[in-house]
């Protein structure tokens, strides 16, 4: 029985009213209609290759890719193309200052709009809720904001991604501030929408610090702060290698002096040069687990100390706030971009800023795919190759942009350009080998005609070959098409009656293939390649991308 079974009719009226009434904790809005939007009833996106912009030497995979277009229409092709294939998004979106920094329907909104913020959630929720779909389960989406929507954001992300825990990082950008409210603001936010358990990478040590004192500094670092932290170090006395840790001495007992020789071996106390008691940053499990070059042994003095590496240091995981030259969004963000390319784009990204927020969920993911749908002058992109220069990785980065003022075609992708053929002037974070492709984006008409459907399946090859990941052309005929990539084939074939043509053309080749029929139903014509049901894998077209804009646009 439920708790309302032995209600009457009108008590049950009663409790609808009340529970009508009750308090909802979360962000509520007018949602406003959005030209973009609103033409994906009557058009299907699709991408157009621009063959002229393509970036290789034919030897680095695997391919960048840069999109030209609204990213509502790019994020709604990477639905279908890149779904649960992302493992980071970074975006930098338009903070909505007032000051014509974005437009809502090709009409700038000003700071007098009395539906600016509404415009602004309206817009963030429906490209943040085409981005959820294409986060792997461990994918991570990274939101710099500042004061505007600040508030805003945090809630609306947490709506959309329930699932995720979001931790919040201050970037110091601006190292003069900007007057506002009688205070001089140099900060932004960085939102880190992380799956919980997940762990964030270590900053990496500073080049020139090698090692940290394991005797704790500072705050909390007496032995009453934590007394099962105060116990002896025994060290080797001819190679000064720790022995292990020794036992927790009684309440009350204090060491003669912090270096004490026992014959064979030293005793070493966490004592400071006043031999007050301080404590280890490590309990005697972790000692006694160390590897023999984790910790080190070294005289100063009359005293012998016992330092860590600081990569095994749990204090350098990232801080909250952030500050540094570096992040220093002039230096580093606008006078870069114009060096790089001579042009000037309004309040780009530091590098390093952008590069340090990658770093924390991708440093050990070498093979990571990284999204940003507001591409801008095409930071992310940079910080991404600057990665695996460092490290040797091969990450690759997708970067959607409109080109309002030519953003696309002046400023982000001659700056990926310069990034990847080099710069005289910064030798050390660009030249960095890597291969491009650009596309825009297009449109088809929805309407499901058998003549619309073919005309999808006839615009849909730039589509797949991303989906697949193969850009290098084997077989260009008008009846089929083969591309491939170092791991696999892909095939689209345009009319059934090519399929024997199109088998004979495959069994030449050696390798995996996934196969497109063009269908104006569902049949993925498994009959027609059952005798080589093991070499392919088969799906109809238009259909399979039908399905999925049918559920994004619904």
């Amino acid at each position: 029985m439920t708790a309302y079974s032995n209600l009457s009719k009108e008590q049950l009226i009663a409790e609808i009213k009340r529970l009508k009434k009750g308090r909802k904790f979360g962000l509520l809005w007018e949602d406003k209609p959005e030209d973009v939007a609103e033409l994906c009833k009557t058009k299907l996106p699709v991408l157009v290759d621009v063959e002229d912009k393509e970036i290789s030497d034919g030897s680095h995979e695997p391919t960048n890719i840069l999109i030209e277009g609204d990213n509502y229409h790019a994020l709604s092709v990477l639905n279908y193309t890149h779904k649960g294939k992302i493992d980071v998004i970074y975006i930098d979106p338009p903070y909505n200052t007032g000051a014509r920094d974005w437009k809502y329907n090709n009409n700038y909104v000003d700071i007098n709009d009395s539906y600016r913020h509404s415009k602004w959630l309206s817009m963030m929720s429906k490209r943040l809720q085409l981005a959820k779909n294409l986060l792997n389960h461990d994918g991570v989406l990274i939101v710099t904001i500042d004061d505007n929507e600040a508030c805003s954001l945090g809630l609306l992300l947490d709506d959309i991604f329930p699932n995720k825990e979001r931790a919040t990082v201050v970037i110091k950008y601006n190292p003069a501030g900007t007057a506002r409210n009688g205070f001089s603001r140099n900060h932004e936010y960085a939102y880190f929408m992380i799956t919980p358990g997940q762990e964030i990478e270590k900053k990496p040590a500073p080049r020139d610090v090698r090692d940290q004192n394991l005797r704790r500094h500072g705050t909390g670092a007496n032995r009453q702060d934590s007394p099962t932290m105060f116990y002896p170090i025994f060290v080797d006395k001819k190679n000064l290698k720790v022995i292990r840790a020794g036992d927790i001495p009684p309440k009350g007992f204090h060491p003669r002096k912090q270096t004490i020789d026992r014959g064979k071996y030293f005793e070493i106390w966490p004592l400071d040069d006043k031999n007050k008691e301080k404590r280890w940053y490590y309990g005697i499990e972790r000692v006694n687990s160390a590897g023999r070059d984790e910790l080190l042994c070294k005289w100063k003095r009359d005293r012998l100390h016992v330092y860590f590496h600081t990569d095994n240091l749990s204090e350098q995981k990232y801080q909250s706030v952030w500050i540094g030259s570096e992040y220093d969004a002039g230096a580093h963000g606008g006078s870069m971009v114009r060096d790089l390319i001579g042009q000037h784009f309004p309040f780009p990204k530091s590098l390093y800023a952008v590069k340090d927020c990658l770093n924390a969920v991708v440093r050990n993911k070498k093979s990571a795919i990284v999204l940003d749908f507001f591409a801008g002058s095409g930071t992310t992109g940079h910080a991404v190759l600057l990665l695996n220069k460092d490290d040797g990785g091969q990450r690759n980065f997708i970067l959607c942009t409109n080109n309002e003022n030519d953003i696309a075609v002046n400023v982000c992708y001659p700056r990926i350009k310069k990034v990847i053929k080099g710069h005289k002037d910064y030798p050390d974070i660009t030249g960095i080998p890597a291969s491009l492709k650009y596309f825009r984006t297009d449109f088809v008409d929805a309407d499901p005609t058998d003549k619309n459907k073919k005309k999808l399946t006839e615009r849909a090859t730039e589509m797949l070959c991303l989906k697949e990941g193969t850009f290098e052309k084997v077989t260009n005929k008008r009846a089929f098409k083969i591309y491939r990539n170092a791991d696999h084939y892909s095939g689209i074939v345009f009319d059934q009656m090519a399929i024997p043509a199109f088998k004979e053309a495959i069994a030449k080749l050696n390798g995996k293939f996934s196969v497109y029929v063009f269908s104006l139903g569902d049949d993925s014509f498994e009959e027609e390649f059952d005798d080589i049901k093991q070499k392919v894998k088969l799906s109809p077209i238009p259909e399979v991308i039908l399905r999925v804009y049918r559920r994004i646009f619904k």
